[in-house]
């Protein structure tokens, strides 16, 4: 499988190549698409601004929808993406957490539990009326991560499991989205395996996350990093 090293050359020999595909405003990037590999770095090409993520972590695990709740300065992006009043769709915590959208988490840790060898794990981000909602009081927001799927497989070394986690992106900014997504669902998949551990009476340990992304991309504005 494709290494965070093997994304950063495909995108460099894309750039290279002039391989650019150009949005409706006109600007230019460059997209893999229908990509998958492992995410065994926490970025592809910048390194994360890890005092940001951590602000963004801890918007998500508020579950405001709200973009003017995220600690410090709210980032540009946010604000584009949010209505009119602030809101938007994408807060991931509130994605997998609330009772309103299913308790997705919740409802993840109790299939495993019941049964270790399950292939229904599965938290769902994304919704149907993601189409109407994402432009509802001039929104921009059609979330970004459609789903992440969970197995436990054995660990012999220990007589634990090891966790996979698998990510599903509709889209992925390699810039900025990839390093703060990563981030968040390294927090998701490190409390599964404690909660895990701890009601499966075993050590559970997490697997490099693997990343599918319909489109993964760097808009022309990061092209220097291609260089």
């Amino acid at each position: 499988m494709k290494t965070t090293e093997d994304i950063k050359q495909l995108l460099k020999q894309k750039y290279e190549n002039n391989d650019f595909r150009i949005l409706k405003d006109g600007t230019k990037t460059i997209e893999l698409q229908n990509i998958q590999f492992v995410a065994d770095k926490d970025y592809i090409l910048r390194k994360p601004n890890y005092e940001y993520a951590h602000r963004e972590l801890n918007w998500y695990l508020s579950q405001s929808l709200n973009v003017n709740d995220i600690p410090g300065e709210t980032p540009a992006i946010w604000k584009k993406c949010a209505d009119i009043y602030g809101n938007i769709n994408s807060n991931y915590g509130w994605m997998v957490f609330s009772k309103e959208n299913g308790s997705q988490y919740k409802n993840c840790i109790k299939t495993l539990i019941e049964d270790p060898h399950s292939r229904q794990a599965c938290m769902i981000y994304n919704r149907p009326s993601m189409h109407f909602d994402s432009v509802k009081y001039r929104r921009k927001d059609f979330c970004c991560t459609y789903s992440v799927q969970c197995f436990l497989n054995e660990n012999s070394s220990n007589d634990g499991y090891t966790l996979k986690y698998i990510v599903y992106m509709r889209s992925n900014d390699v810039v900025f989205g990839f390093n703060n997504d990563l981030y968040w669902h390294k927090y998701v998949q490190n409390i599964m395996c404690e909660q895990l551990s701890e009601q499966l009476k075993c050590t559970v340990e997490p697997e490099d996350i693997i990343w599918h992304s319909g489109s993964l991309h760097v808009y022309e504005r990061h092209f220097n990093l291609l260089k």
